[in-house]
């Protein structure tokens, strides 16, 4: 039990990160008023853009750098994941302008955000490429922590493979949570979701306030996309398997609180990581793979049947102001 633990631990976080990520972007979007079901197709378009980027200028740093390099390694990486990150808070302007401005059905605007970046990206990935796949040559490397590795039981689970860009996401949650709840910006921004007209009558604009929320939603779900193709994806095609999705139930899960949403995450990349890698486990032989594979999705419906008596969004949430 505890070698079969070991072997898949290491890929749950690997499936947890991207789902928080997302998640936390949601959080964002929906503490200031505005529901987001776009993130699908925000880490879409994450996940397509750090793609075209790492392809056309990693080649650039392979031929003028040394194999082993930061610039050679690295660079490339990063340059695709910012670029990813800007690709997917652009992107969240159109859903911010619909709901914000022409107030819009939040829900309705969610939805065609999915269908229009899931459009677009396989519409660009064929025009530069002539296929609806873009395969990068490397990604991130994963490497062992220092001394952390060497610890009993925590060693092996949590340090050992890892890949820099999940200590990224995790500190951007930490810093989330300190923004949300011990900043006052963090507190007008919450409250722009349960009470907007006492914030627009203390000054603040509330307008400005969601477009924050919402652009950090579609940053931050590009940085999802993003960790899917530099970790375990390798090449876009198109799709994220509905880990955007998966990133809603886990915001609701969590309560709409990033500590929460890190435990929903775990609980939902766990999941996926026993439907995705059942095959090499052989306790899990015996399971029919159509079982595995919609585990995570009949796990989710559960979830949220469960704990949707319990739900705590903001009382504005999706509300027009």
């Amino acid at each position: 039990m505890w070698s079969v633990l070991v072997t898949i631990f290491p890929y749950a976080i690997i499936y947890t990160i991207p789902i928080l990520a997302a998640a936390l972007g949601g959080v964002y979007s929906e503490h200031s008023g505005v529901v987001n079901l776009g993130l699908e197709g925000l880490m879409c378009v994450g996940f397509f853009a750090s793609a075209i980027v790492i392809k056309y200028t990693a080649p650039y740093f392979y031929s003028h750098y040394p194999e082993g390099s930061f610039m050679f390694s690295t660079f490339p990486i990063i340059v695709g994941i910012v670029v990813a990150i800007i690709a997917g808070g652009l992107f969240s302007l159109l859903h911010a302008f619909a709901s914000i401005n022409l107030k819009a059905d939040q829900i309705i605007s969610g939805t065609a955000i999915n269908m229009l970046a899931t459009a677009l990206t396989v519409y660009f990935s064929r025009t530069f490429t002539g296929s609806g796949n873009i395969r990068i040559i490397q990604g991130i490397i994963p490497k062992n922590v220092p001394f952390l590795s060497k610890i009993p039981i925590i060693g092996p689970l949590l340090f050992t493979k890892t890949y820099w860009s999940s200590w990224l996401v995790l500190i951007i949650l930490g810093l989330s949570w300190f923004f949300l709840y011990k900043t006052s910006f963090g507190l007008r921004l919450r409250a722009c979701g349960e009470h907007p007209q006492a914030v627009q009558s203390a000054g603040i604009n509330v307008y400005h306030m969601r477009y924050f929320g919402v652009v950090m939603s579609g940053c931050l779900s590009g940085l999802g996309g993003a960790c899917i193709l530099v970790t375990y994806g390798n090449e876009f095609n198109g799709t994220v398997s509905g880990l955007g999705f998966l990133a809603l139930a886990a915001m609701i899960f969590g309560q709409w609180k990033p500590l929460g949403v890190l435990g929903a995450s775990f609980f939902f990349g766990l999941a996926t990581t026993i439907a995705n890698v059942s095959q090499v486990i052989p306790q899990l032989e015996s399971i029919p793979l159509i079982v595995l594979k919609t585990f995570p999705f009949v796990v989710t419906l559960i979830a949220l049947v469960i704990f949707s008596k319990k739900s705590a969004a903001p009382k504005c949430d999706g509300v027009p102001f």
